[in-house]
């Protein structure tokens, strides 16, 4: 950041502290105020949006598949051991992100980026529910892309392919598209049944270069974002100061996505962070003066949260004009 834009947001955020007196980190009146008084808004958002969808987020205590650490099978070493079983994580992904609506949370944001063109939503989700929320993509950035996107493993071939909603992916990968009767636990979650272990050949070869095989289209660890996204991102936090900053159903551990927050806060940003962990003892360190911080769903809280800009749901769910 170059010293000019340093000047500015320090002069932004001494402003915002100084016409805005302290208040407590949940008190939804006193967030109300500063909302009116936001326009350019950022939000970052993780896997906690899309809970109250019913997808599960691989994380602490759910963060095995199988007996598989789901992080682990997020790289290209793992794809490359066993593609096969990649592919089955994937498709389970697929296939429930395919049966799954977009929640209130969802719906909410969109809302936001309809009635406010300042606002910009970073998404680290795969499961395009912010997408059929109608969120107007030119206000969405799906920092790792999408599971219905599929790409080449070839990493000297660009052949893409975008919205790609074959379930199953393949015939191979059907198991992992099998909705049981009554509630009945699907086969292939128990780490005790056997698999058919599924070979290359049974996985779609690239059709441009004819080398590769096909594979998610998502950013894995160790892959890089890309470059152009990362650069319009970038010229959207640099070209004014920012006011306020959601960072809804995220540990924020995850980089560089993560980094957007100190970001944020340079350029002015007060952060609001949506978590049903938000208000414990381990990350109220986190909110610095001036923050706001909700231990609740996102689903339920940012209707409330939002609701001087976007007005309450109608029986469909839907936003009208406050």
């Amino acid at each position: 950041m170059d010293s000019t834009s340093a000047d500015a947001s320090a002069s932004v955020e001494t402003s915002t502290t100084t016409n805005h007196p302290m208040a407590p980190h949940n008190d939804i009146e006193a967030f109300h105020q500063v909302l009116r008084s936001s326009r350019r808004i950022l939000a970052l958002c993780g896997a906690g949006l899309s809970a109250s969808s019913g997808l599960p987020t691989f994380r602490g205590a759910g963060g095995f598949w199988r007996n598989y650490d789901a992080t682990q099978l997020a790289t290209v070493r793992a794809f490359k051991m066993d593609a096969g079983i990649v592919w089955l994580f994937y498709s389970y992904r697929r296939h429930l992100a395919l049966k799954a609506e977009p929640n209130m949370g969802h719906r909410a944001l969109a809302a936001l980026a309809r009635r406010n063109m300042d606002f910009l939503c970073l998404t680290q989700n795969v499961d395009n529910l912010s997408q059929r929320a109608e969120h107007p993509s030119s206000q969405l950035k799906s920092l790792h892309g999408s599971l219905y996107d599929i790409k080449c493993s070839n990493e000297s071939c660009d052949w893409i392919q975008r919205g790609n909603f074959d379930d199953p992916f393949c015939a191979a990968l059907a198991p992992a598209s099998v909705d049981m009767p009554n509630g009945e636990p699907l086969p292939l979650l128990d780490p005790y049944h056997r698999v058919k272990h599924i070979g290359e050949d049974e996985i779609p070869k690239c059709p441009q270069c004819k080398k590769g095989i096909q594979r998610p289209g998502v950013v894995w660890f160790g892959e890089d974002l890309d470059a152009n996204m990362m650069m319009d991102i970038s010229a959207w936090m640099r070209a004014e100061p920012i006011d306020l900053m959601f960072v809804i159903g995220t540990s924020a551990q995850v980089y560089p996505a993560a980094s957007y927050i100190d970001k944020a806060r340079k350029r002015g940003a007060r952060i609001v962070t949506i978590n049903p962990e938000a208000e414990d003892e381990a990350e109220m360190y986190k909110i610095k003066p001036g923050d706001f911080a909700f231990g609740r769903d996102a689903a339920e809280c940012l209707p409330i949260l939002l609701e001087p800009v976007i007005g309450k749901p109608d029986e469909d769910g839907e936003f009208g004009m406050p």
